[in-house]
């Protein structure tokens, strides 16, 4: 492929999945309001919904690799997308025949959820094949940088749309983003990569990945710390609406607003993830993104009033700068030293325990916040994030300046070398 065209590919990529997270984060506003102002959901209701929303990463995480493994790239996206599309039109239909229920939105993000386990793997994986090398962190910035725009401006409008058409019509949104993705990600060439005469067993596969990543000093550490990041993530995003609802008390459209705030932080991450790491090292970077999001987490749930407002604001933008720094540093790092024919089902392990972990959190703050209320359940989940830069600490990772300068150290009897399995290096 052309370099031309390659860039033709990728804009035409980038172009389907911000189209697909505009939608997205309209959603995620008009999803738990519906939950909370139509059918006056419960803060364990709420909990289920956000578990639902990610569990299927604990289900099928780990042959999701596979699985995209044997299937065309482009197809597995479109099929995701037009799954999810009459998912999400499914609320507003049963809800203009008078039959929505809680059940009905638990599912749907369960539908929603699996959907998106295929689709964020076949994505992740056919990035590498229509970017240069060199090329991948940029690219990865720009993702994330696009991403965090969307996450500032997405909630926004999701809020002024929610107090213009209701909560439910909103919906309608999100499902025609995913149909506009479909229809442009249908134009990418079908990647997929070279399958083998006979393909291994399922299971052989997928210890394969498995043992590359937990056995990898470098992979193994930086996936621990994305979960317990993601644990709290899963905690704030069921929490957040209740908390900003029914302890803060602020309007709608203010709720929109500071859901969008976080998007600020992510921008700016992912902005600076390349001038920070160039400066003092990626492994470094890992370190300093992990205390930055704890930091973040405390000043989220922190104050009264006004003053709650203006922290929670502060404390999603340092927490989503962090998380972001982590995130595309990471991600790069697997994309350039994961051997072509393991990526998929290393991106799909790092994504089955760092993304399984989102479920969970959710449920746990879900039943926590009964008792203790959202507020004090924020402040247990932001301790629990100190284990993200403490098991980084912990690793070889302390003693790095960038990630690669462990590879150029790698013998061929080095357990990240020797346990590749099936298609080793």
């Amino acid at each position: 492929m052309h370099v031309d065209e390659r860039a033709g590919v990728f804009w035409r990529w980038w172009t389907a999945g911000t189209t697909s997270m505009v939608g997205s984060a309209v959603g995620a506003v008009a999803l738990p309001l519906t939950a909370l102002t139509v059918l006056d959901a419960s803060a364990f209701q709420l909990g289920v919904i956000a578990a639902a929303s990610y569990v299927a990463w604990i289900v099928i995480g780990l042959p999701a690799g596979v699985i995209v493994q044997r299937l065309p790239l482009r197809g597995a996206q479109v099929g995701a997308d037009l799954a999810r599309a009459v998912a999400v039109a499914s609320i507003p239909l049963t809800w203009w025949w008078g039959h929505l229920t809680v059940a009905h939105l638990v599912l749907t993000a369960l539908v929603v959820s699996f959907a998106n386990v295929l689709f964020d793997v076949a994505n992740s994986t056919f990035l590498p094949s229509i970017v240069e090398r060199e090329q991948l962190q940029s690219r990865n910035s720009l993702t994330s940088a696009t991403h965090a725009a969307t996450l500032l401006s997405g909630p926004s409008l999701g809020g002024l749309a929610v107090q213009a058409l209701g909560a439910v019509p909103t919906l309608l949104v999100d499902s025609a983003s995913y149909l506009v993705s479909a229809a442009l990600l249908r134009t990418l060439p079908a990647t997929r990569v070279d399958a083998p005469d006979r393909w291994p067993p399922i299971g052989e596969l997928i210890r394969a990945g498995w043992r590359y990543v937990a056995y990898h000093p470098v992979m193994g550490p930086s996936m621990w710390a994305a979960t317990a990041m993601n644990f709290v993530c899963g905690a704030q995003f069921a929490l957040f609406p209740l908390y900003l609802v029914r302890e803060l008390h602020a309007p709608v459209g203010l709720v929109g607003v500071l859901l969008a705030v976080e998007g600020v932080g992510a921008l700016v991450g992912a902005a600076l993830t390349t001038r920070i790491t160039t400066r003092i090292g990626t492994a470094r970077a890992l370190v300093a993104a992990g205390f930055t999001t704890v930091v973040g987490a405390f000043l989220i749930p922190w104050g009264t009033g006004w003053l709650a407002y203006a922290a929670f604001a502060a404390g999603s933008t340092v927490f989503s700068l962090g998380t972001v720094v982590l995130s595309v540093t990471t991600r790069t790092y697997r994309q350039i030293a994961s051997p072509p024919d393991l990526l998929s089902r290393v991106m799909a392990t790092v994504r089955f325990v760092s993304w399984g972990a989102i479920p969970v959190g959710g449920l746990v703050a879900g039943a926590l916040a009964g008792p203790l209320g959202a507020r004090a359940t924020l402040f247990v989940f932001a301790a629990t994030l100190v284990c993200a830069p403490v098991v980084l600490l912990l690793s070889p990772v302390r003693h790095l300046r960038d990630l690669t300068d462990h590879d150029q150290g790698d013998q061929p009897g080095h357990p990240a070398a020797s346990t590749v399995g099936v298609g080793g290096r």
